[in-house]
């Protein structure tokens, strides 16, 4: 069932998900209050995301942080699952930066009329 406390993910079946490109925006708890601009914090988000990346289970070209969100462009290895990745991140960076994320978060597959170049801007 999908709903507020099931965001589906996982794109159709007839979409190779290793060959695409998602926006990405995941949230904090509280909203409205700065929790991930401060140096350490984002020092922090930064390099757990290219520690992912070194793994090989992404490959985030463009990441910005908000006050209370962050917003990328993400795409996945071929043997790796969106969903799980993206919560293997946030434990971490909650676990290691005291981040209170909500649950879940947002996806976007970009489209071909979609370029990750008009994304990032």
């Amino acid at each position: 069932m999908i709903g507020r406390r099931a965001l589906p993910h996982d794109p159709p079946l007839f979409i190779d998900a290793s060959k695409e490109i998602f926006f990405i925006t995941i949230c904090c708890k509280k909203r409205g209050a700065n929790q991930l601009c401060y140096p350490e914090v984002a020092s922090l988000l930064f390099q757990a995301t290219q520690f992912y990346q070194r793994q090989q289970r992404w490959f985030v070209p463009v990441l910005l942080l908000m006050p209370d969100h962050v917003h990328f462009l993400a795409s996945f290895s071929i043997d790796v699952k969106m969903t799980n990745v993206v919560a293997s991140w946030k434990r971490f960076t909650s676990k290691h930066a005291k981040i209170n994320w909500q649950r879940d978060f947002f996806d976007h597959r970009l489209r071909g009329d979609e370029g990750w170049r008009e994304k990032s801007d």
